[in-house]
């Protein structure tokens, strides 16, 4: 017996570039601390383009600079900026970028590549697309969210501690956020 996998939906957004609007977007990540509540952090300084071609096929991009990771705790700020975890002297940028964007119903299915600290895999996640809409100014937007679940260890974030009756520090499994709003690229 064979399946049916469905045509993807066209994303229904304008043909163009589409660039990120920094103060409405964020970009973060959630992982299981000490086995018993979940962390999280974000990065401050980032950067996406949403293209979108003729016949409807879009790609999207973008970056974090990760000398921007905020988290409640100095030190522990420097501690993820180190080698140990982000390396962010030698590594100061972390890339995505799509090979697949698409709807499936209501829902949009992102498949591309994730570059941290010079270690690229693939990557799947899945959300929302909203808009366009016009908003105050008479402006365009476009509005995505997207959550991956993806393995740290598999990027060289390898560091870790074990806990006293069995488990480690941090867990493995990170979760990573991204709310964007994208306003068509002026030309």
């Amino acid at each position: 017996m064979s399946t049916l996998t469905p045509a993807p939906v066209s994303l229904e957004v304008p043909t163009g570039s589409w660039r990120l609007d920094p103060v409405h977007s964020s970009a973060g990540f959630a992982v299981k601390h000490m086995g018993v509540s979940t962390f999280r952090g974000r990065f401050e300084d980032l950067d996406a383009t949403l293209e979108v071609a003729d016949d409807g096929g879009a790609s999207l991009s973008g970056a974090v600079r990760v000398d921007s990771l905020q988290v409640k705790d100095e030190n522990l700020q420097a501690h993820l900026g180190s080698p140990e975890f982000f390396d962010v002297e030698r590594h100061p940028e972390i890339a995505f970028r799509s090979s697949s964007l698409r709807r499936e119903g209501d829902e949009l299915v992102l498949d591309g590549e994730l570059t941290i600290k010079d270690k690229t895999r693939p990557v799947h996640a899945r959300g929302e697309i909203t808009g366009p809409s016009v908003i105050l100014g008479d402006q365009a937007r476009v509005g995505i969210s997207l959550e991956a679940v993806i393995d740290r260890t598999e990027y060289g974030l390898d560091w870790n501690a074990p806990l006293p009756k069995g488990g480690f520090a941090v867990g493995d499994e990170v979760k990573l956020s991204i709310e964007l709003e994208l306003a068509p690229e002026e030309g």
